[in-house]
C-alpha cells in the first residue's frame, strides 16, 4: 500500500515536473516568436527612415576633400604632412581659429600618409575622432570612452562572463585608434583626468586595466581576459590634437609630447574663395559685391559657408539664381555679425601714440594702440593714470570658468621706473595719463617697450614713427625681454602697415629676413627702441622735435602756460 502510493506521488511530481518545462519551453518559443516579430517591424521602420533623405547640408558639401580646398593653410599642412607622413610620425597639437581647416586637415593627412611606401600606417589604419567637450567618464571606473574602462560582475548587463565572476574590458578609443590616428577636437577642454590617462597611454602605447574582480591564480579566468589584464590593451597610434586656445593655456606635459602647428587666421580675399567655392556647390552665382562683404564680415570659412547658404536661400525664393548685396546684408544684419577689425596704422606720427602689437584669441595677432600724454605740473606731486584697461574679465568656456587679469599697469609702473633709473626723468613731475582704447584685458609685459615709448615721447615732446610697430617686456634695467606669439604678431603689423616692426632679439628668427614689404628688427635694450622709433621716418630724417623745455606735452597736441 505504501510503495502504491509513493509511486502516485512520483508519478504526480513528474507530471508537474514536465508540464512546467513544457509551460517554459512554450513561453521560450513565444517570447522569441515576440521577439523577431518585434525585430521585424523595428527593422522595418529603421529602412523607411533610413530611405527618407534630405539634400546634404552646404557645411558638409563645401568640406575640403583635399589639401588644395583648404585655403591659407599651405604652411600648417606643409609642417603636417612632414610630422605625420614620414618614417617616424609624431604626436601633434594643431592651434588655430575656428574654421579654418584643422579637422579637415587632420583627416586628410592619414589619407595622405598611406600613398607613402615608407609609411608605418598599413592600408586599414582607421582615423578616430573624438571630441573632449563630450568625453565624459565614471568615477567607479565602468564607462570612458576614451581610454576604455572594466565591466565589472556587480554591474547590471555583466553578460554570461559577468554571471561566472569575470570582468570584462572594454576598450576605448585609443585602442580603437590603435595602428592609426586619434583626432580629439578642442583638446584644451579634455578634463584633467582624462588628459592625465591620455599621458600614460602615450608613454606605455597600451592601456591596463585593473579590477578586484580579477584573479590571475583563477584556473577558470579565460586565457582573452588574463591576457588583457596581464598584459593591457594594445594603444599605439598617432595623436592629433585640435584647439582654439593658446599654447599657455594647454598642459605642459602633453606639449612636450607634441609637435605643434599652427594655423592661422584667414584673410579676407581668402573668406572670398571660400564663398565663391560654396556657392558653386549649390549651383548659384554671387555677385563681386556680394563676395567681397562676407569677406569683410566672415572670420572664418564655417561663418562664410553659412551667410552664404542663407543668402542662397533667399535668391532662390526670389526666383533669381545670383546673390546680389541687398542679399548678403540681409544675412549679416539678422544675425548680427560684427566686421573684421581692420586696424591700419596712422597716416601721420604723432606724440604719445604706438602702435603696440597683441595676441587675442587662438594664436590671432592685432595691432593695440597705446597712446600717452604727460603734462609738467609745479608746486604738487605729479598723477599717474591708467585706463582702458580691464582689471578682470572672467571667462566660460563649456564646463569651467577662467578669470584673467590685466597687468598693464604694473607694466607702466615698471616703466615709470626704468624712465626715472636709466633717462633721469623725474615722473613725479608730470600727471602721465596712459590710455589702451579698446577696453580689452591687455597683456601688459609684453606691452612693455611701447608703454615706455609712449611716455617717453609724451614727456620729449617726440613724435613716434607711425610705421614702426613693437612688443617686447621691459626689465627694470632697461634689457628687452622675449615674448610670445611673435609670429601672429608680425603678421597682424605687416597687414596694419606698418615697414619696421621692433622685437626682441632672443625672438628673432632668421626666416623673419624673407618677409615681404616689412623689416623685423631685434633690439636687446629700450635704448635701442627709442632711437628705431622716435624722431626718424624710414629714410632716418628727422620727424618732429620740439623745444624739451615746454611745461605741459601731449599726445593731442601741445600747450604752453
Amino acid at each position: 500500500m505504501i510503495t502504491q502510493i509513493l509511486i502516485l506521488i512520483e508519478i504526480f511530481f513528474t507530471v508537474v515536473i514536465g508540464l512546467y518545462f513544457l509551460n517554459a519551453l512554450k513561453g521560450q518559443k513565444t517570447n522569441k516568436i515576440t521577439v523577431n516579430v518585434e525585430n521585424k517591424r523595428e527593422l522595418e521602420n529603421l529602412k523607411k527612415m533610413r530611405d527618407i533623405k534630405l539634400s546634404i547640408p552646404l557645411t558638409e558639401r563645401g568640406r575640403p576633400t583635399t589639401f588644395d580646398e583648404i585655403i591659407g593653410q599651405e604652411k600648417g599642412i606643409k609642417a603636417l604632412k612632414a610630422a605625420i607622413c614620414g618614417t617616424n610620425p609624431q604626436h601633434i597639437i594643431i592651434y588655430g581659429p575656428p574654421g579654418v581647416g584643422k579637422t579637415a586637415a587632420a583627416r586628410l593627412v592619414l589619407h595622405e600618409a598611406k600613398k607613402k611606401m615608407y609609411t608605418p600606417f598599413r592600408q586599414d589604419a582607421r582615423f578616430v575622432e573624438i571630441d573632449a567637450t563630450t568625453v565624459h567618464f565614471d568615477d567607479r571606473g565602468i564607462a570612458d570612452p576614451l581610454i576604455g574602462s572594466v565591466h565589472d560582475p556587480i554591474y547590471q548587463g555583466a553578460g554570461a562572463l559577468g554571471i561566472a565572476g569575470i570582468p570584462q574590458p572594454k576598450p576605448g578609443a585609443v585602442t580603437k585608434a590603435h595602428g592609426g590616428i586619434l583626432f580629439i577636437d578642442e583638446i584644451g577642454e579634455l578634463h584633467p583626468i582624462e588628459l592625465n590617462k591620455l599621458l600614460k597611454v602615450l608613454e606605455d602605447r597600451k592601456v591596463l586595466f585593473d579590477s578586484s574582480y580579477y584573479n590571475s591564480s583563477d584556473p577558470n579566468m579565460p586565457t582573452y581576459i588574463r591576457e588583457v589584464f596581464e598584459n593591457g590593451m594594445p594603444a599605439d597610434f598617432r595623436l592629433i590634437g585640435a584647439t582654439t586656445r593658446n599654447p599657455e593655456e594647454i598642459s605642459p606635459a602633453l606639449r612636450s609630447r607634441c609637435v605643434e602647428i599652427f594655423f592661422r587666421p584667414l584673410h579676407p580675399e581668402e573668406i572670398e574663395v571660400i564663398a565663391r567655392n560654396s556657392v558653386k556647390k549649390i549651383d548659384v552665382e554671387i555677385d563681386d559685391e556680394a563676395c567681397s562683404m562676407v569677406g569683410r564680415f566672415a572670420s572664418n570659412g564655417r561663418e562664410a559657408v553659412n551667410i552664404v547658404q542663407l543668402a542662397a536661400g533667399i535668391a532662390l525664393d526670389g526666383n533669381r539664381r545670383v546673390i546680389c548685396l541687398e542679399d548678403i546684408e540681409w544675412v549679416i544684419e539678422n544675425g548680427q555679425y560684427s566686421p573684421r577689425p581692420d586696424k591700419k596704422v596712422n597716416k601721420a606720427p604723432q606724440i604719445g601714440y604706438v602702435n603696440g602689437l597683441a595676441v587675442y584669441g587662438a594664436n590671432m595677432g592685432a595691432v593695440m594702440e597705446i597712446e600717452s600724454s604727460a603734462h609738467k605740473v609745479k608746486g604738487r606731486k605729479g598723477n599717474l593714470k591708467v585706463t582702458g584697461i580691464v582689471d578682470e574679465e572672467e571667462i566660460t568656456t563649456f564646463n569651467r570658468k577662467i578669470r584673467r587679469k590685466s597687468n598693464a599697469l604694473c607694466s607702466v609702473e615698471n616703466v615709470i621706473t626704468v624712465l626715472e633709473k636709466r633717462f633721469n626723468i623725474n615722473c613725479d613731475e608730470y600727471d602721465i595719463h596712459v590710455n589702451f582704447p579698446g577696453g580689452v584685458p591687455v597683456d601688459g609685459p609684453s606691452a612693455g617697450i611701447s608703454i615706455a615709448t609712449a611716455i617717453y615721447s609724451a614727456i620729449k615732446g617726440i613724435a613716434v614713427d607711425n610705421k614702426v610697430a613693437m612688443t617686447g617686456e621691459i626689465a627694470l634695467n632697461g634689457n628687452v625681454k622675449p615674448i610670445g606669439g611673435v609670429n601672429a604678431k608680425i603678421a597682424a603689423a605687416q597687414k596694419a602697415g606698418a615697414k619696421r616692426i621692433i622685437v626682441p632679439r632672443e625672438n628673432y628668427q632668421e626666416s623673419f629676413q624673407n618677409i615681404e614689404g616689412v623689416s623685423v628688427i631685434p633690439v636687446d635694450d629700450i635704448e635701442e627702441v627709442f632711437k628705431i622709433s622716435l624722431n626718424n621716418d624710414e629714410d632716418g630724417e628727422k620727424i618732429n622735435i620740439i623745444d624739451q623745455n615746454v611745461d605741459i606735452l601731449s599726445a593731442d597736441g601741445l600747450e604752453k602756460y
